[in-house]
């Protein structure tokens, strides 16, 4: 049998910042229905990958690819990469006084189409999303994140994860600073959106999230670039051992558990 091709393929990406490099030759493949899971100490590159895969312009790819569908992506902006299909829910929600939610997310939507979406369709379709993930349509009439409580700004990013519906999700440490029931809340929202026909990319410090959303693939990153690539069961040798074992392999190429 054909295996799938790879939806999302990040071929041997260097990224530096301010001259210095942080991302080291960084190879990963993401096929439809995959769920990767990033796992790695402070300071590794988690959220310079992140960054650096939706075109941040801190972010400088010194060398390798990163093809979405086939197609590169390296040379987008930030806005093309989000038409193209590729989605980033951000550590740190940014705060936006005086914009209101439900009309960031029309603008966002008819950006992602690439034409206006009319009004009433798109009542439609966010009242469908609202009512998947259980959230009152009184959300939507805040403005973007402004007072919002960080279980309500992890919220707001998977509303938006859900109406744009992406191909590719990159969820930067989406689990920091929620509790159990948040934690359990925005899982709940990733594993709604998530199907066999896209992918998400999970990067995150601890195992907690991944005991709501299961991984196909665990990858430890250390010193920029991936030193062991294994199932979910490497996932529970981290939360067992800690990252100190693999502190040594940084360079070393992609290790199988």
């Amino acid at each position: 049998m054909t295996a799938t091709p790879p939806l999302f393929e990040i071929d041997d990406l260097q990224v530096s910042v301010a001259d210095k490099q942080i991302v080291n030759g960084l190879t990963l493949s993401l096929r439809p229905g995959e769920v990767h899971a990033i796992m790695g100490p402070n300071g590794s590159g988690k959220s310079t990958l992140a960054n650096s895969l939706m075109g941040h312009p801190r972010y400088t790819v010194t060398g390798g690819d990163v093809h979405l569908q086939g197609e590169s992506v390296v040379e987008m902006s930030p806005d093309e990469r989000a038409r193209a299909g590729l989605f980033l829910a951000f550590q740190y929600p940014t705060d936006i006084p005086g914009v209101s939610m439900i009309n960031f997310l029309r603008r966002a939507i008819s950006a992602r189409r690439g034409e206006e979406i009319p009004v009433r369709e798109f009542r439609q379709v966010l009242n469908e999303v609202l009512g998947r993930l259980q959230m009152d349509e009184q959300f939507v009439r805040r403005y973007v994140n402004d007072g919002f409580s960080g279980g309500e700004k992890k919220r707001a990013e998977i509303l938006q994860l859900g109406l744009l519906q992406p191909l590719v999700a990159v969820m930067d440490e989406t689990d920091s600073g929620l509790d159990i029931d948040a934690l359990r809340i925005v899982s709940e929202g990733i594993n709604t959106f998530h199907s066999d026909d896209n992918a998400i990319l999970l990067i995150t410090h601890y195992q907690r999230i991944l005991r709501y959303v299961q991984p196909d693939h665990v990858h430890v990153l250390i010193g920029g670039r991936i030193v062991e690539s294994g199932d979910a069961s490497l996932a529970e040798r981290l939360e067992r051992d800690g990252y100190e074992p693999f502190m040594e392999r940084t360079t070393e190429g992609v290790l199988s558990s």
